[in-house]
């Protein structure tokens, strides 16, 4: 039966005592491929998607994956075939994109730092859009454009100045934060960027944060945009398309984020009274598709008790899951397998020399070296984040589609780390 807690149910369940992933047991995966080990769920990621696609039925509306959140080819793949465009950060990430097999023309480039090279690339392969975050930015990017005898579609990221109520380091919608445009300078920008030779605006960008978990913001940064949106059109700039970013979401641990559907049903009947329903519409979830799709499986290899603290130390670590490390972020940890022993309270911690390499905090857990473990919600953010800290190799990665597992990335050998580098 599956437990209404788990994170990632339906598609992660417990059955006789032992954690599985739809029909696959995750300790048979860790036995056939090791540890650490990431293993994705092909249904968890079209069921998170799904919610979007509703929604959106009958509007002239994209959703772009923010692949950031997780880039492995595999899992463009799954969203590729499912119909959706990528949001990219990188010429690295465009790449990406068409080796998974999708089209140039359904991506948009975001990013506050956009080289000319990789302006070039993506002109040259034909992309959706620009989203531009600064006024310098314009100027160089229609350059680029005018010396690649192109035209470059462009969207103007705004500020808009609204908490998402989550972590700061991944809030992106305030006046402190590094990306976008001033409200209070937004109407000159798009003034700017229509009268420069190698730029055609098409849209109106907002993205205020990752890990939101409730509506206020979304309603808030709306408004805040068809406002401008009204004020750059009575200029004489039309805005073709608005994007809304993503940021929605997920649940680590208890956390009560609105469902997508929902979510989308209050902003639509917002734009639907203010006139702007009819308008094409993009939006880019990351987290919110792959984050409780993917688990990393990992073995204890010992127990350590200490007078202040409790230790279980296991295979994976700090490279692998940065998210602890960088956001003091939780995941649950479950055994793969329940014993019958008592739980003792353990810090959760991987072989890596930082006193920062730690997966999580006061954990009651029954296990023994050589159990294995799973960290949930790992989806999002860990192997896209992912190093080589203390030359450890990254982890493989399984994409589970039923009872198949499909192997998308072979782990990594000192070998494969080292084949750029040259002795003196």
């Amino acid at each position: 039966m599956t437990s209404p807690t788990l994170p990632g149910a339906p598609y992660f369940s417990r059955r006789d005592g032992q954690l599985f992933v739809e029909e696959m047991a995750l300790s048979a995966l860790a036995a056939q491929h090791g540890t650490p080990l990431f293993v994705y769920s092909k249904a968890a990621m079209l069921g998170a998607l799904a919610p979007y696609q509703r929604a959106f039925a009958g509007r002239d509306a994209q959703v772009h994956y923010a692949m950031k959140a997780n880039s492995s080819l595999g899992v463009l793949q799954v969203f590729a075939q499912a119909g959706c465009g990528f949001d990219i950060v990188s010429g690295g990430e465009l790449r990406r994109v068409l080796a998974a097999g999708a089209p140039a023309s359904k991506v948009i480039f975001s990013g506050v730092g956009k080289t000319r090279d990789e302006m070039r690339f993506a002109l040259q392969e034909g992309i959706a859009c620009f989203n531009v975050e600064s006024e310098a930015e314009l100027d160089v990017l229609s350059e680029v454009a005018l010396s690649c005898g192109k035209v470059a579609p462009v969207s103007i990221r705004i500020n808009p100045n609204v908490d998402p109520q989550t972590h700061p380091y991944i809030s992106t919608g305030l006046k402190g934060n590094k990306f976008g445009i001033a409200h209070d300078e937004t109407l000159s920008c798009y003034l700017h960027a229509a009268s420069l030779p190698g730029l055609q605006v098409v849209g109106i960008d907002f993205h205020i944060g990752s890990q939101i978990t409730s509506t206020g913001p979304y309603l808030d940064a709306l408004d805040k945009m068809l406002d401008l949106v009204q004020a750059i059109e009575a200029a004489g700039v039309p805005i073709h398309h608005l994007d809304f970013g993503g940021g929605l979401g997920i649940d680590y641990n208890g956390d009560t984020p609105p469902a997508a559907d929902a979510l989308w049903a209050l902003l639509l009947a917002r734009l639907d009274a203010r006139g702007f329903g009819a308008r094409r519409l993009m939006i880019e979830p990351g987290r919110s598709l792959v984050g409780n799709a993917g688990v990393c499986l990992s073995e204890v290899l010992y127990l350590k008790p200490g007078e202040q603290k409790n230790f279980c130390i296991i295979d994976a670590a700090m490279n692998d899951l940065p998210r602890p490390a960088m956001y003091q972020a939780f995941h649950q940890i479950l055994p793969l397998a329940l014993r019958t022993a008592a739980s003792t309270v353990y810090d959760v911690v991987g072989p890596v020399c930082e006193s920062g390499d730690w997966i999580g905090r006061d954990r009651a857990l029954a296990v023994q070296a050589g159990d294995h473990v799973a960290v949930m919600s790992a989806g999002a953010y860990c192997m896209s984040m992912a190093s080589n800290y203390n030359t450890r190799g990254r982890a493989a990665e399984v994409l589970v589609d039923g009872d198949q597992a499909h192997i998308i990335r072979e782990r990594e050998t000192a070998q494969d780390q080292m084949r750029a580098e040259r002795l003196l």
